[in-house]
């Protein structure tokens, strides 16, 4: 993997936030992209923006809490570049709220977006994968360890999708397939419908995440950093 020039990786939720900056880092190495959103149109405007070669991007459009969505999509991906190299697992939601007031809803989307959803994924992906060798990387949480009030619910996947990630991997490495999961502190992302602004840049930036994604798959393949937490440097004011 050291050399990414035209290997292929597949992300979901690519179509904003860290997902977005991952794919404009990974362009950025030679690598080609396809991004998914659950609007194939907000997918399409993403890629457009990311390169303006579509042999570089592909758009498409899928929800990852559907296996059946996940594995149309993958397939797309293979039928268009050929190969897979690379699953970022990064689509995400939040909803924070008591426990008293967190709806069943918003429990249930969170769970079947964060947890189920990268169970989807990676089921899809992981029949090429075996075939390129390849990397699984998810996009998890501080809050994936570290819990707090009004988190129930967004504690509960993250927490599931650390001890998932960690557990694939030791079912994987078998094939050659690394996993890893990073798992972020404060990001300027419009996560939770927050508007980043000049007030955010303390936070991590999602092209910072995007570095630590193609530092990981430059590394050498003998040595395999399977869980990484990251936070801003210094303290937001």
């Amino acid at each position: 993997m050291n050399d990414l020039k035209d290997q292929v990786a597949y992300i979901t939720g690519g179509s904003k936030g860290i997902g977005y900056g991952i794919a404009k880092i990974l362009i950025d190495n030679g690598m080609r992209v396809a991004i998914t959103s659950r609007s194939l149109e907000a997918a399409k405007k993403a890629a457009a923006s990311l390169s303006s070669d579509p042999s570089r991007v592909l758009a498409l459009q899928s929800e990852v809490s559907t296996l059946a969505s996940e594995t149309k999509a993958v397939k797309e991906v293979t039928d268009h570049f050929g190969q897979l190299d690379v699953l970022v697992a990064n689509a995400g939601v939040g909803h924070f709220a008591s426990i008293e007031t967190l709806s069943e809803a918003e429990w249930h989307e969170m769970i079947d977006t964060n947890l189920t959803g990268v169970f989807n994924s990676v089921k899809a992906c992981i029949e090429p994968l075996k075939q390129s060798k390849g990397y699984i990387i998810t996009i998890a949480s501080l809050a994936g360890t570290n819990f707090f009030a009004t988190a129930s619910g967004y504690n509960a996947s993250k927490f599931g999708l650390v001890g998932f990630t960690q557990a694939i991997m030791l079912d994987l490495r078998q094939y050659g397939i690394k996993v890893s999961t990073i798992m972020p502190g404060s990001v300027a992302t419009h996560f939770n419908d927050h508007t980043p602004s000049e007030a955010d840049a303390w936070k991590i930036q999602p092209e910072d995440i995007g570095q630590m994604v193609a530092d990981l798959l430059h590394m050498n393949p003998r040595t395999l950093p399977s869980k990484i937490e990251v936070r801003p440097s210094s303290p937001g004011k």
